[in-house]
């Protein structure tokens, strides 16, 4: 084995010294985020907790190399371990995905759901072209074409004409006959199927239909549902699209990347997708991330995984039922998946004012719109999500107690909106002061939550975070 025998320069003397030596700034910044993590319940439906392996690859020496371009035509010398790792992932990533990989193919090189999205429409749109997707305040992504009647949001937007469709605003359920209604006056090239807050299967054979009607493209963006579509918990998109994108990060609990698969015979999507992510959108690859997507992609083809994917379904309608049985309102009154979509219009509150109390008792969970919502900045609902909570083995009962805690949160934001006198944030936020049910509550929060395993670290050593 080779031995250095040089010293260190004095200006690298830095280069292997500890981080909590290093930065105690940021180290100690990180603890308290551990805390954060360990003592709170996480119902943020786009989170999860990784695991310690995934970890360990994103935080490796990989993240030093440069290679840009695909295995075997890098525009870098030094990549036969790096080419190794990504095509190791791609193929993980099939198996993951039970498919075969004479039809389909993926690259593994996005940053993010959202540069996967784009990369997938730079891939099969020319500007200009017209796509459809779902309505944000119907539980679609930005990245589906949303815009308002003022403004372009996404570049999804900016680059392409968009139409969205939408939820009924009485059952929260996808509207497919005014869907098919107007793409046929619409026209598009694409029909984007897939959501940010959306509790419901997609209807693959219908979309499939009305995409055929008018020669275009189906893409599913299965960022939320993948870890749930790779176990078949969920429909399969697969058999019906032509090219389907995800985030790494939610229920495939890996690290956070995107990626986008493709069916290799058609239209030559392999040159056009792989085209569209390097050079026409991103530069090097993050080898890093690719090597902890192959990781977690690893544990997915896994009977444990399944368990897992299994119970956070499980999990998420036994949190709704019993939000129900406290007589309150979700959006298409139940789940299929992962979310519930929970509308507080009925009880006179905005999703604001909730994840306001909720952060105040170590529960985060995210305002969201609902269907017939038109402010965006004070949406009448909130989302909420089972596979941060899965991942700490939270089971069917442990969920029923969440629904008490946040029953508990709405009759304090109740009784604090009625003490503030007014709707405005400012003044519900001052109201909060001093109130002894807050802080109770949080109390409880922590013991419980404190009480169940962490992924990915030991928390045994962490301090509490004073306030």
């Amino acid at each position: 084995m080779a031995v250095a025998t040089r010293e260190v320069d004095a200006w690298n003397s830095s280069l292997n010294i500890p981080l909590q030596e290093e930065d105690k700034e940021i180290y100690d910044l990180i603890q308290k985020e551990k805390y954060r993590q360990f003592s709170g319940l996480e119902l943020i439906a786009s989170e999860n907790f990784t695991s310690l392996a995934v970890m360990e690859a994103n935080g490796s020496p990989l993240t030093n190399k440069y290679s840009e371009g695909l295995p075997g035509a890098r525009y870098y010398g030094g990549n036969e371990y790096i080419d190794q790792v990504e095509n190791l992932c791609r193929k993980r990533a099939l198996q993951a995905f039970q498919l075969n990989p004479e039809e389909w193919g993926v690259n593994v090189q996005p940053y993010s759901g959202s540069t996967a999205n784009f990369c997938a429409l730079t891939a099969l749109l020319q500007p200009h072209d017209r796509l459809m997707g779902l309505d944000l305040p119907s539980g679609g992504h930005l990245t589906h074409g949303w815009q308002t009647s003022k403004k372009k949001i996404s570049t999804s937007s900016i680059y392409f004409e968009s139409m969205p469709y939408q939820a009924d605003p009485v059952t929260g359920f996808i509207d497919y006959d005014k869907l098919e209604g107007n793409a046929n006056l619409f026209r598009p090239k694409l029909i984007i199927c897939g959501a940010s807050a959306y509790s419901r299967e997609f209807d693959y054979v219908r979309l499939r239909k009305i995409a055929d009607q008018h020669g275009a493209y189906l893409l599913a963006d299965i960022a939320h549902i993948s870890g749930l579509v790779a176990t078949r918990e969920m429909n399969n998109p697969f058999e019906l699209c032509d090219v389907v994108t995800t985030t790494t990060h939610k229920t495939l609990r890996g690290p956070r990347a995107g990626l986008i698969f493709f069916r290799k015979k058609k239209d030559e999507l392999e040159n056009r997708v792989n085209n569209a992510v390097f050079p026409s959108n991103q530069g090097g690859p993050h080898n890093n991330t690719i090597a902890a997507i192959a990781v977690a992609l690893k544990q997915v083809a896994t009977p444990e995984f399944q368990q897992y994917a299994k119970q956070v379904c499980a999990n998420a309608k036994a949190l709704g039922d019993a939000l129900l049985s406290y007589g309150y309102k979700l959006v298409t009154g139940g789940t299929d998946n992962h979310l519930i979509l929970w509308d507080l219009k009925p009880i006179k509150l905005t999703g604001s004012k909730v994840e306001k109390i909720c952060d105040m008792v170590n529960i985060t969970l995210n305002k969201n719109s609902v269907p017939g919502d038109v402010n965006m900045v004070s949406p009448g609902g909130v989302r909420v999500g089972t596979p941060a909570l899965t991942s700490r083995s939270f089971k069917e009962q442990d969920f029923v107690k969440v629904a008490e805690y946040l029953h508990r949160v709405v009759q304090i934001a109740i009784k604090v909106q009625e003490k503030s006198g007014s709707k405005m944030m400012k003044d519900f936020v001052v109201a909060c002061q001093d109130v002894e049910e807050i802080s109770a509550l949080k109390k409880e929060v922590e013991a419980f939550a404190t009480s169940f395993p962490m992924p990915g670290f030991d928390p045994t050593n962490l301090s509490p975070v004073e306030n």
